[in-house]
């Protein structure tokens, strides 16, 4: 199984992202490509595209809940890094459950690390 993030997308198509201008500012060791944001407040840019009504990030490959594929991934906003998949570390995670859910996605569960191609099966006592 791959990734359940890989068939998603829901996260980058729910909320707006928003980041601290330096994280756009490649002088400051910024690495957010500054063409993909747009100005949001004083000391603050969001990623093109989702501070609409309808959010869908610019950087965003995807087919939600079907592909899913960030182009810029290595070089992602910290609001991105931040948002952790459900489950992925042993607790749920609301804002990805509400993303997935707003698409027609049924939350992550703890089965579906579990049943991940490169992940050891739990060891038995």
């Amino acid at each position: 199984m791959r990734h359940p993030c890989l068939t998603c997308g829901a996260c980058c198509a729910h909320f707006r992202v928003a980041l601290h201008w330096s994280e756009a500012d490649p002088a400051l060791g910024g690495t957010v490509p500054l063409e993909l944001t747009e100005p949001l407040r004083r000391h603050e840019r969001a990623m093109q595209g989702t501070s609409r009504e309808s959010p869908r990030c610019v950087a965003l490959d995807a087919e939600i809940g079907v592909r899913s594929r960030c182009t810029i991934h290595p070089q992602r906003p910290s609001a991105c890094r931040d948002v952790a998949a459900s489950w992925e570390s042993g607790a749920a995670s609301p804002q990805c459950d509400r993303a997935r859910l707003a698409h027609g996605l049924a939350p992550l569960a703890p089965a579906d690390w579990h049943e991940r191609e490169d992940t050891p099966p739990p060891i038995a006592a």
